[in-house]
Formats: C-alpha cells, sequence, structure tokens
C-alpha cells in the first residue's frame, strides 16, 4: 500500500486488515479520532511505536510528553508541522 491508496482507505469504518500498530495510530488520527490513534500507539511497544505515539502527543500539544516519546524512540523531536510529520511517518512505514 501506498500512501495515496492509505488515505483512499479512510473512508472505510475500520483500518484496513493487516496494518500494523503505528499506521493503524496514523489511521485512526487520519479520521480524526485520537483517543483511538492513542490506544493503538499505547499498545504498541517498539521504537515504532513511540515515534507515532510522540507524533500524537505533538498533536495533542504536549510537547514534554512528546519529547518523552522521541527520546525513548531514540529520534529527535520533530520540527516542521505535524501534516508534514504525519506523511513522513507514513511515507516510511508503508515503505517497509
Amino acid at each position: 500500500m501506498n500512501v495515496p491508496a492509505f488515505r483512499t482507505s479512510l473512508t472505510a469504518a475500520e483500518p484496513p486488515v493487516g496494518l500494523d500498530l503505528a499506521l493503524q495510530s496514523l489511521w485512526w488520527d487520519a479520521r480524526g479520532d485520537w483517543k483511538k490513534a492513542h490506544e493503538c500507539a499505547q499498545d504498541d511497544k517498539t521504537p515504532t511505536g513511540a515515534r507515532v505515539h510522540a507524533y500524537l502527543h505533538r498533536v495533542e500539544g504536549d510537547l514534554a510528553n512528546a519529547g518523552y516519546w522521541y527520546n525513548l524512540a531514540g529520534k529527535p523531536p520533530a520540527t516542521g508541522t505535524t501534516a508534514a510529520e504525519w506523511e513522513a511517518l507514513a511515507t516510511e512505514l508503508l515503505g517497509r
């Protein structure tokens, strides 16, 4: 799946089958359901999950909490827009 197909899938009621928790989190976030996105991120105990978790707290405006999760992921805090960060994360994760 690529980013355009991922975006097209946002019209469905549920994320596409087979997405890992990080991508499910980005999917729910793009649908405007931060709570479900956060639940997926919390369940993902990988460094990738921590990166998405950081992004979500950045979206929320909780930069201190985001910093904690970026650190856990071993990544510097993002400095661009959250829209650009979502795009970069989705592109990277879908390209794996």
